[in-house]
């Protein structure tokens, strides 16, 4: 395993709740990131309770993550260290209530 691929997996494992996303909780940079952020406010998730990792700060995980996922695009969410998906995933999760248990197993 590369060094940004253990660093990747050390987070994932590290935060009940992690988003890699462009920008941050507070300031999304990237419409994407910033839908996934409100989907996670809708399910009751307090902002301090969501790991963000900014891919916009390091291009070794930008690309890494992309790898580590096999999943082409950011933003992208893990519970408890399973992916779950990309902001597309989980509106769909959040419209079914799947998200919302995923979020209460963590």
């Amino acid at each position: 395993m590369s060094d940004v691929q253990q660093r990747i997996s050390d987070l994932v494992k590290s935060s009940n709740v992690l988003l890699f996303m462009k920008g941050n909780a507070a300031f999304p940079q990237c419409g994407f990131s910033g839908r996934a952020i409100q989907v996670l406010k809708a399910c009751g998730v307090e902002p301090k309770d969501i790991t963000t990792v900014n891919v916009l700060e390091d291009d070794a995980i930008r690309q890494g993550i992309k790898e580590f996922s096999n999943w082409p695009t950011v933003p992208q969410l893990y519970v408890k260290g399973e992916f779950i998906g990309g902001s597309d995933i989980m509106m769909e999760m959040y419209e079914s209530g799947e998200l919302q248990q995923a979020l209460k197993a963590s």
